[in-house]
């Protein structure tokens, strides 16, 4: 009897910590095209998530056509490295709720941007909020 509920209890816990992303996965593969890279431009952006819950960001060129998303879990971060020379657009999905960056960030050659998630989102207006069908358009 105390085997079987050591069983299930490895077994509960394992399931309650499997449900969590990794900082780099990429959580809506199947919902997007293939990542877009530029290894020539040699340009990047570190994204540093400070809030206390995961995000998951996406950025689009200037034509607002996919590039890349990802997942980052709280006080963690990511680089994307070899991004193409463009205007970027930031969006994220925070909580249940999607939103999108008023501002713009210009990529050009060799360049290096920092982009940081330092407060709640729903709470500042540096952020708008947009539709789950404008996030998950390709």
């Amino acid at each position: 009897m105390r085997n079987i509920f050591i069983i299930c209890l490895l077994f509960a816990t394992s399931l309650a910590f499997s449900q969590r992303g990794k900082t780099g996965d990429k959580t809506f593969e199947n919902r997007f095209p293939p990542d877009v890279l530029s290894e020539v431009s040699n340009s990047s952006l570190l994204l540093i998530n400070e809030v206390d819950h995961d995000i998951i960001v996406l950025i689009r060129d200037q034509n607002k056509k996919y590039l890349r998303h990802v997942y980052i879990r709280n006080n963690d971060q990511y680089v994307f490295k070899d991004l193409p020379i463009t205007r970027l657009y930031i969006q994220f999905k925070s909580k249940e709720f999607f939103y999108e960056d008023r501002e713009r960030t210009n990529i050009n050659y060799g360049e290096r941007h920092t982009f940081n998630f330092f407060f709640d989102a729903s709470k500042v207006g540096n952020y708008y909020q947009i539709t789950e069908e404008e996030f998950f358009k390709p």
